[in-house]
């Protein structure tokens, strides 16, 4: 069986950094069920703004949350209603003063988990899935993106047995392989 490493534990350190960037001894599960409940009810109230990710910061007695999103104008709302609302939904979850801050995406085109998004919202309206992902490699590679590498899965077109397709656009890292031991 293969060994899978998840991408984002790879690249923790080198490349990315943690999404949730506190530590507690004591009360350490507690405030990871905050996160997650955090997490979902973000993911449910902003389910149409294309949020990419999510980072949540702790302090003494204060709560930061970090939305990362490429339509602001939706999470924010007219006036900021819609920014208070979320404010406070987060605030009766954790009990704590709530800081909350939208940072813009400004080319979606180059970001992994909205290319992603958007060839599933295509293949879910039926667009031929072949067409979604060249068209999504083409829009990454005019966005500036050095190379894409995009796998879709499933039932596609209708099949009844299940397979999946590739596609590649621009140049990608070469896979490290490990060293023959001896």
């Amino acid at each position: 069986m293969g060994h899978k490493v998840h991408p984002y534990g790879f690249r923790l350190g080198a490349t990315r950094t943690w999404t949730a960037k506190w530590y507690q001894d004591k009360d350490y599960t507690t405030l990871l069920k905050e996160d997650i409940a955090i997490r979902s009810l973000v993911g449910k109230r902003l389910a149409n703004a294309s949020v990419s990710g999510l980072e949540i910061e702790r302090n003494f007695g204060q709560v930061t949350v970090t939305v990362h999103t490429a339509k602001p104008g939706i999470v924010i709302g007219k006036g900021g209603q819609n920014v208070e609302v979320l404010r406070q939904q987060i605030g009766a979850l954790t009990k704590r003063k709530v800081k909350l801050e939208i940072k813009e995406i400004r080319q979606p085109e180059l970001d992994a988990y909205l290319v992603a998004v958007n060839i599933s919202q295509q293949l879910s309206r039926r667009i031929a899935f072949k067409k979604a992902m060249k068209q999504a490699i083409q829009r990454s590679m005019k966005a500036g993106a050095k190379g894409v590498k995009i796998m879709v899965a499933g039932r596609l077109g209708g099949a009844a047995a299940g397979g999946h397709e590739k596609g590649k656009g621009g140049e990608r890292p070469p896979v490290a392989r490990p060293a023959a031991h001896s």
